[in-house]
């Protein structure tokens, strides 16, 4: 694991925040609410719950903020437990259905970066929104937060291949849905 030294502002942030201070967590909600209300809105559709997913998530993140441990970047830990918290929250409203599995998907390399100069960040949100709950929980996995298949397997308790073909089909569902809407801009533009 990365040990990366955090600023002296955010530990001592960090050490009143354990102790109970109020202020120093409202310090550390309003630092880092914007950016983990856009990381729930990859997962969950609807605002209003991924502002209330959201907020369970940081009522965990102070109950716990003990065990974090200072080593790697408190960011990231807060994003973990974000992600989780969108997790069962999905898992809460309704099983995730995954797809047949495909074993025999080409190792094509799909990467989402490459669209950012063709679409507005809020069109590419609208096209994961319009994926199956199972390809977008195992894209944004896979492609957001970085996990490997066998870390998506054991969060989402599915097998290693069916990881994979969730993200072989979601890639190539983003693809087709990119294709077509930038065909649509195209012949909207032109006419």
């Amino acid at each position: 694991m990365k040990i990366i030294q955090l600023n002296s502002n955010e530990q001592k942030l960090i050490e009143k925040a354990r102790k109970g201070s109020r202020d120093a967590q409202h310090k550390i909600y309003l630092q880092f609410s914007p950016k983990m209300l856009s990381v729930c809105r990859y997962y969950i559709k609807d605002i209003h719950y991924a502002e209330d997913v959201m907020i369970t998530a940081f009522y965990k993140v102070f109950k716990k903020i003990e065990t974090f441990k200072s080593e790697g970047s408190f960011e990231g830990w807060i994003r973990k437990i974000m992600v989780r918290e969108c997790l069962s929250f999905i898992r809460s409203k309704k099983e995730i259905i995954f797809l047949e599995n495909e074993n025999d998907y080409p190792k094509e390399d799909f990467v989402l970066d490459k669209y950012h100069e063709l679409l507005e960040v809020e069109e590419i949100q609208v096209l994961i929104d319009a994926l199956p709950d199972g390809y977008k929980s195992v894209f944004l996995l896979f492609a957001v937060e970085g996990y490997s298949h066998k870390e998506i397997a054991l969060q989402l308790n599915i097998a290693e291949s069916t990881s994979k073909s969730q993200l072989f089909k979601a890639r190539r569902v983003l693809q087709e849905n990119i294709k077509e809407f930038k065909n649509s801009n195209y012949e909207s533009q032109s006419s």
